[in-house]
């Protein structure tokens, strides 16, 4: 699809209202505490001119999340003015993404997540060649899926697992070897929704 088509196509998506999403979606019984501080944090759907969403996988010696699927994105600094900011920031540290081929489109509402952070995910087109470097210790791989998979709202499902003694429930789109979940597959849902409708 040539840029300009996938350029309008992500900004129609933008475009369109959708209500803030969290990991408890799916787990309408869920009782959050009144008052709870969430931290601002920032990701970046970042898709390539060719039409890949870019991906991480955590290095699996990480604290939290080892292992899993995760766009670039991280909390948000001091010497971060805006979460776009942060969001940019973290995607050269992590993946090698200069902040200088990202065309910052515009940002889905945020996502609340069962670790307490407010995620505001952006969606950045990037420009020309882009060559991955995993930042050591912390990205496992960069691996890339087709955009038109991840925003085909079928290709999702409801799965399950045992999370502090009760059945969570979230979604999930894998790819290939991949196992997208939780709160990435959750916010490429939202994308989805948006570009479906």
């Amino acid at each position: 699809m040539p840029a300009a088509e996938l350029r309008s196509r992500l900004m129609s998506a933008l475009a369109r209202p959708g209500p803030a999403s969290s990991d408890f979606d799916l787990n309408p019984g869920t009782v959050l505490p009144e008052g709870r501080k969430l931290r601002p944090a920032a990701v970046l759907i970042a898709v390539t001119e060719a039409g890949d969403v870019i991906l991480t996988k955590r290095s699996p010696q990480l604290q939290h999340h080892p292992g899993q699927v995760a766009f670039p994105g991280g909390k948000q600094d001091p010497g971060d003015a805006t979460l776009a900011d942060a969001a940019l920031r973290e995607a050269e540290e992590e993946v090698g993404l200069r902040c200088d081929q990202v065309e910052m489109l515009g940002a889905l509402p945020v996502h609340e997540t069962v670790t307490g952070f407010e995620v505001t995910p952006f969606i950045g087109l990037v420009r020309g060649r882009f060559d991955p470097v995993p930042e050591a210790g912390e990205v496992a791989e960069v691996f890339a899926v087709p955009l038109d998979f991840v925003s085909n709202p079928a290709h999702f499902a409801v799965e399950g697992r045992r999370w502090r003694g009760e059945r969570r429930h979230y979604y999930a789109v894998p790819y290939g070897p991949y196992y997208i979940w939780g709160a990435t597959a959750r916010m490429l849902r939202g994308l989805a929704d948006r570009m479906a409708a």
